[in-house]
């Protein structure tokens, strides 16, 4: 009766139970009909679910998008699986043997490749070009105080006033690569104030000791030099601010006046307008840099602690070496071999800039689509060589654009082309490692190639060349490198 939802009738098998009932065969037997199978007994197994299958359902997206174990065991490493831990949960013998075991039993799912984001990988072609421009046009304040440069006498082969120029140059490279990199740290974290605080409390440092290195270094004669030297350091801090907050077209606007040196390329101008262009193109640069810094000083108090300041040092190093080379290659007895091949430079770190988005554009479509690491690998190293090639080729166009634009210039001799190539190549290798984050290795094969330039010349340049491809193609054709 427990078996029904209200009480049961009564029926006469429960009113007379001592009546016999009349048999008949096609009844069933009434124990029979009312015997109620007993349950089996459980087979043999152990109902707990596999903790591997657990582990792989877990993790299930992120193993499906994997294109090599190695990047599961990071995962396992980094969520603090220690090997103990995983003999007793899964019974694998470490990390790597786990990772396989899950890459093996996921289904390789890679998702479409998405539009990536705006941020500091992704820049458009045109404020690429846009910053190339601003590199280059600061080379116009030297054709305007060229005339009152020259000093008594030179000294190291150079004409005189060159050492403080170069000295107070780079000095100041080093500084404000330092300075960037912090500065930028700052703002991948989302803090644009701490930012503009960083770049508040760098530049004026820099701009200091730029023109302390100028003045120390100059020669009896050579005042004006270190006077151009020390707003070169001015110049130089207030870019960096510009640049780094992105303000170049502000920046641009600032060096307007610097046009006024094309007509210098024919004519002679007064001493008086040279000096007042320069002045207007420096204190327009140095007033932007103050305004857009309002924010760190007016934050100054709320600041943190921050990156450590030593993580800045590297940067610092590979803008000294590959500053010495870009000035090595402007060293030079023509004007293509000299002061025209520092010009096609600076002019080609605007596409150099686009090329290294593209190269890493390239790798993150391919990181989504490739399900291999072996083709990824092959994938890579194609876009790394289209890029290098490109940059070589817009290099060597702005070389003969300038052969053909400066006055009386020769055409470029095939050794100058080569030993500029090998420094483009140095360059853009150099700053491709440094956004990945190695810049410790491009700072160290800058520095020890500028150091033997002196001796060796073009074979140091295409030593630095060639390691630097080789750093290159180990570190950044592997998958984990764009993760």
């Amino acid at each position: 009766m427990s078996g029904f939802p209200w009480p049961k009738p009564p029926t006469e098998e429960d009113t007379l139970p001592s009546i016999p009932r009349p048999r008949r065969e096609e009844t069933p037997k009434a124990p029979e009909a009312l015997e109620i199978p007993k349950p089996k007994k459980a087979p043999d197994t152990d109902p707990t679910p596999d903790p591997l299958d657990e582990l792989a359902e877990r993790l299930d997206g992120f193993v499906a998008a994997a294109v090599h174990p190695d990047e599961v065991a990071a995962l396992l490493e980094s969520d603090g699986m220690t090997d103990d831990h995983i003999r007793r949960t899964y019974g694998r013998a470490d990390s790597f043997a786990l990772a396989e075991d899950l890459y093996a039993r996921v289904e390789r799912r890679h998702p479409a490749p998405a539009a990536p984001p705006a941020g500091p990988w992704h820049g458009g072609l045109a404020n690429c070009l846009l910053r190339g421009l601003v590199f280059a046009l600061p080379g116009l304040a030297y054709v305007l105080a060229a005339p009152l440069l020259v000093g008594e006498q030179g000294r190291f082969g150079l004409p005189g006033g060159t050492v403080p120029l170069l000295a107070g140059a780079v000095t100041g490279w080093v500084w404000n690569q330092a300075l960037s990199h912090r500065a930028y740290t700052w703002l991948g974290l989302g803090d644009r104030p701490a930012a503009a605080r960083a770049l508040l409390t760098g530049a004026p440092p820099g701009a200091l000791a730029g023109t302390g290195v100028a003045l120390a270094v100059a020669a009896p004669g050579e005042g004006p030099a270190a006077v151009f030297a020390a707003g070169q350091a001015l110049y130089l801090a207030a870019a960096t601010v510009l640049l780094v907050l992105g303000r170049e077209r502000a920046l641009l606007g600032a060096l307007v006046p610097l046009a006024g040196a094309v007509p210098a390329f024919h004519r002679d101008l007064p001493d008086p307008l040279r000096i007042g262009l320069l002045l207007a193109s420096l204190t327009a640069a140095t007033v932007l840099a103050a305004r857009v810094l309002r924010p760190g000083l007016r934050r100054a108090a709320a600041g943190r602690g921050g990156p450590p300041r030593a993580a800045s040092l590297p940067y610092g190093l590979f803008g000294l070496g590959s500053g010495l080379l870009v000035l090595h290659a402007g060293v030079g007895t023509t004007p293509v071999s000299g002061a025209g091949a520092v010009v096609a430079l600076t002019l080609s770190m605007g596409p150099a800039e686009w090329l290294l988005h593209r190269f890493r554009d390239g790798a993150l479509t391919r990181l989504r689509t490739l399900t291999t690491a072996r083709e990824f690998r092959r994938a890579a190293t194609g876009t790394l060589v289209l890029c290098l090639g490109g940059y070589l080729a817009v290099l060597t166009a702005l070389l003969l654009a300038v052969t053909l634009l400066w006055p009386g210039a020769p055409r470029p001799a095939l050794p100058d082309l080569l030993a500029l190539l090998l420094v483009g190549t140095a360059l853009w290798l150099g700053l491709l490692l440094q956004a990945f984050g190695a810049v410790l290795g491009a700072a160290t094969v800058c520095l020890l190639a500028a150091a033997a330039l002196p001796a060796a010349g073009p074979a140091a340049t295409g030593g630095a060349a060639t390691a630097l491809a080789v750093l290159t193609c180990v570190l950044l054709v592997r998958p984990t490198a764009h993760r």
